[in-house]
């Protein structure tokens, strides 16, 4: 399977890391890429104050946080 989803956040966030959790409860890690916002800057500039985002890839369809497993599923 290939990445479907981007799950925006940064390195050391226990929000991003809750978020992480909750999608791979759902979604087989194949399914989803992890992408540190400190790495680009348009990113940071975007999600900063945001993140964790997790984007469906195939419309740009965005959750921002607070999410929840069953707003994952409607993703999905």
């Amino acid at each position: 399977m290939s990445v479907k989803f981007n799950l925006y956040g940064s390195e050391g966030c226990h929000l991003c890391e809750q978020a992480l959790a909750l999608c791979l409860a759902v979604m087989p890690a194949t399914a989803l890429a992890e992408v540190d916002i400190l790495d680009d800057e348009q990113l940071l500039e975007l999600y900063r104050i945001s993140i964790p985002v997790l984007e469906r890839l195939s419309d740009g369809k965005k959750l921002f946080w607070p999410f929840e497993q069953a707003q994952i599923l409607e993703l999905l």
